[in-house]
């Protein structure tokens, strides 16, 4: 079976990384060689990018050189993960991707970044390579937020500058999550994230194994 590139996004605290674990488990159940990652920091390089954007005071750079810097991350983790993983048969599991980047830099700063300048960087970076799936697990941003504060209680380094941003900001990139999945419903798959972990697991697999015709 040819790789594939699945990717997870969403607003905080829908379960993403819980989500994207459980499926990579039943994947290699089912004998499919799968590997699992994440935007950014999926690359070692990635991983000192990561600690920049996500860590520290939310005022700390401008959205553009976020987009930057997401972009150099992406570049990489393509080229060193992705791509890779892909050439070899091996599907690829990641927890957000380049619809994350526009939710949070376009929508989110309410186009403080232009769409252009995005699409443009993208092109750049990726070319016309697009994920195979992508699964949009949304929630209210005020049942997120709380999920995702209780669970940076945990963290010894605290990820929590975007949730430090307020209510208007998450519901602003929830808007536009919900857009691009409407203007791609060949690519997204929108699900309901305010529910059990076993209930959404069921429904990702079964989407699964209808779009992949996986036994």
């Amino acid at each position: 079976m040819a790789g594939k590139f699945i990717t997870f996004e969403g607003g905080e605290g829908t379960g993403k990384s819980t989500q994207l674990k459980l499926l990579a488990s039943w994947l290699r159940e089912k004998g499919i060689d799968c590997l699992e990652s994440k935007e950014p920091g999926g690359t070692e390089v990635g991983q000192e990018i990561r600690r920049l954007l996500v860590c520290g005071d939310k005022d700390k750079m401008d959205p553009v050189a976020e987009a930057l810097l997401y972009y150099a991350d992406r570049r990489i983790h393509l080229t060193k993960k992705i791509w890779p993983a892909l050439e070899k048969g091996q599907w690829l599991l990641s927890d957000r991707y380049a619809d994350s980047t526009t939710a949070y830099q376009f929508y989110g700063y309410n186009r403080k970044v232009q769409r252009e300048t995005l699409n443009s960087l993208y092109k750049l970076v990726a070319g016309d390579f697009k994920p195979d799936l992508t699964i949009l697990l949304d929630i209210d941003p005020v049942i997120g937020l709380k999920r995702s504060f209780t669970k940076a209680g945990t963290m010894s380094d605290k990820e929590t500058r975007f949730e430090t941003r307020g209510l208007e900001f998450h519901n602003l990139m929830r808007g536009g999550f919900l857009e691009m999945a409407k203007a791609e419903p060949e690519r997204f798959i929108v699900l309901n994230a305010d529910k059990s972990i076993e209930a959404l697991h069921n429904e990702i697999t079964g989407i699964m194994a209808e779009r992949f015709n996986i036994p």
